[in-house]
C-alpha cells in the first residue's frame, strides 16, 4: 500500500478508449501509463502518445497530460501541461470499465474546458442533443449527464480535485520520479 492507503502502480501501461452510446468505436489512445489505481480511480500520465481516431486517422499529442477516471462518476478529465499553463478537458463520460489492460467509457459528447485563466465553456451542446435523439439516450443517462455537469462546475468553483493545479503538479512530479 502507498499513500493514504491506495495502491501505486509501478510502469502498468494501458490502453484507453472511447466508444459511442451504441459501442461503436470513437477514439483510442495507445500509450498511457497508470500512476495510481485503487477500486473507483485511475489517475495516470501520458505524453507523445499515438492517437487513433473513428475515421482511421493516427495523430501524436504534443503535450503531457494527467487523465482522471472515476468508476462512479459520469465524466473523465484530462489536465494537459501546455507552455502556457494547465488546460482541463473533461469529457462528459459513463463510467470507465478495465479490462485487460484497456479502459473503455462512452463519451456523451458534452465536454467542459478550464484554460489557465480559470475560464470555463460547455462544448458541443448541440452535438449532444443531435446524439440524444440518434442513440435515443435514456432518461436516466440525460440526467446522469445533466448532474455531473453540475457536479462539474460546482468542483471547479470550489477549487476541487481533478480541477486543480496541485493534483496535476502532484501527478506530474510522481511520473517523473
Amino acid at each position: 500500500m502507498g499513500e493514504r492507503g491506495f495502491t501505486m502502480v509501478k510502469k502498468k501501461e494501458i490502453v484507453i478508449q472511447s466508444l459511442k452510446h451504441d459501442g461503436t468505436f470513437h477514439r483510442k489512445w495507445h500509450e498511457n501509463t497508470i500512476l495510481k489505481q485503487t477500486k473507483d480511480e485511475i489517475i495516470g500520465i501520458n505524453d507523445a502518445t499515438k492517437v487513433t481516431d473513428y475515421d482511421g486517422t493516427i495523430w501524436t499529442s504534443t503535450e503531457p497530460a494527467i487523465f482522471y477516471f472515476h468508476a462512479k462518476k459520469w465524466f473523465n478529465v484530462i489536465a494537459m501541461l501546455k507552455d502556457d499553463g494547465i488546460h482541463f478537458y473533461c469529457n462528459l463520460s459513463s463510467p470507465f470499465t478495465l479490462r485487460e489492460n484497456v479502459l473503455s467509457y462512452i463519451d456523451y459528447d458534452l465536454d467542459v474546458t478550464v484554460d489557465p485563466n480559470g475560464t470555463v465553456a460547455l462544448l458541443d451542446e448541440e452535438e449532444y442533443e443531435r446524439h440524444k435523439e440518434i442513440y435515443n439516450y435514456s432518461a436516466r443517462i440525460d440526467q446522469k449527464i445533466k448532474e455531473h455537469v453540475t457536479l462539474i462546475y460546482q468542483l471547479i468553483r470550489e477549487n476541487q480535485d481533478p480541477f486543480t493545479e496541485s493534483f496535476v503538479k502532484h501527478w506530474y512530479n510522481k511520473a517523473q520520479s
